[in-house]
């Protein structure tokens, strides 16, 4: 068994829409608006699996997109990386695991989300294996090679399985075939309502190569948490990328967890959530196009999706090529 790094071959990206019946209904052609746009971004690279419950939406926002399909499916909400299928490697074959997603400790109602992976599953090849085990996408990570990155914030938050990170540990070793697994303690992102995913803080981008979030400005909240999630990571032996976190940007009243960090990786590519801050935004992607010269670094514009407390990588999902 071996857990899959993101930037291996992929045979498309699970997209979830908003749709009335979530908290994207005050401005939901805004939110349908920044998701066409991402999806048209992504489908210059490779090809979007979407799922709704709304039909019309697709065909008036992407019906015209040759490389996107449609699944009919009702959510709770948007965000697939948390709810969607975990493929791993086992034997040359792809596995899909399903596992239990109680919205990120029971904020919200989940009862559709936790639904779709067997719904959805039934248009696709390949075994899917449900898992008696609450994890969500965004808050694991791993390099390919054996080595699994996670925050003890969440995993071993009461809310979610209440297991020790012994008896964790040893689940993640059968499940995903690591052999060394990092548990970040610091850092966090204000307005960030899943208990710090990892997915906001840092990233695997190569083997050896860890992308993180940074701050630079000492008068910041998150200057100290990041700067002691910083100090942990420089023991770990990686390559460490840092990217600043942008200046505060705030909608009614709230700071939103907008966090540079949460890119997803396609074929050929990367797409990097940008949020109007010319400065930092530049600052992020000349980063990550140094870090990767071999990859198309894309900015994709995702001031509407930060709204809800989410971003590029929590809003997709991928599915790796492999035998089915």
């Amino acid at each position: 068994m071996r857990a899959i790094a993101e930037w291996e071959k992929q045979e498309l990206l699970f997209l979830s829409l908003p749709h009335y019946n979530t908290d994207w209904r005050e401005y939901l052609v805004d939110a349908l608006d920044s998701y066409k746009n991402l999806v048209d971004t992504i489908t210059k690279f490779q090809n979007v699996a979407i799922i709704s419950p709304n039909k019309e939406d697709f065909r008036l926002f992407f019906a015209d997109n040759p490389k996107v399909s449609f699944y009919e499916i009702d959510t709770n909400d948007t965000w697939i990386r948390d709810y969607g299928v975990i493929d791993v490697m086992s034997g040359g074959r792809i596995i899909g695991y399903d596992f239990k997603f109680n919205a990120w400790g029971d904020k919200f109602d989940s009862s559709k989300d936790n639904a779709v992976n067997q719904e959805l599953m039934k248009s696709f090849k390949g075994e899917l294996k449900k898992v008696d085990l609450i994890l969500e996408g965004g808050s694991i990570e791993f390099n390919g090679f054996g080595t699994m990155m996670t925050t003890t914030k969440c995993l071993l938050n009461d809310n979610r399985n209440r297991l020790s990170k012994n008896e964790l540990e040893k689940k993640f070793r059968e499940l995903f075939g690591v052999h060394t697994i990092i548990w970040l303690e610091n850092g966090f992102i204000k307005g960030d309502d899943t208990d710090s995913h990892v997915d906001t803080l840092a990233r695997f981008i190569g083997r050896n190569t860890i992308a993180y979030a940074a701050c630079d400005d000492k008068n910041d909240i998150h200057y100290e948490p990041l700067k002691a999630m910083e100090d942990e990571l420089k023991k770990t032996g990686f390559e460490l990328v840092p990217l600043f976190i942008p200046k505060p940007i705030e909608y009614l009243d709230r700071r939103l967890p907008a966090t540079y960090a949460n890119f997803v990786f396609v074929n050929g590519a990367l797409i990097v959530p940008t949020y109007g801050d010319e400065k930092y935004d530049q600052m992020a992607l000349s980063s990550l196009r140094k870090a990767l010269p071999d990859l198309e670094v894309v900015g994709v514009d995702a001031r509407v999706l930060i709204r809800q407390n989410g971003s590029i990588h929590c809003a997709t999902m991928n599915r790796f090529l492999g035998v089915r």
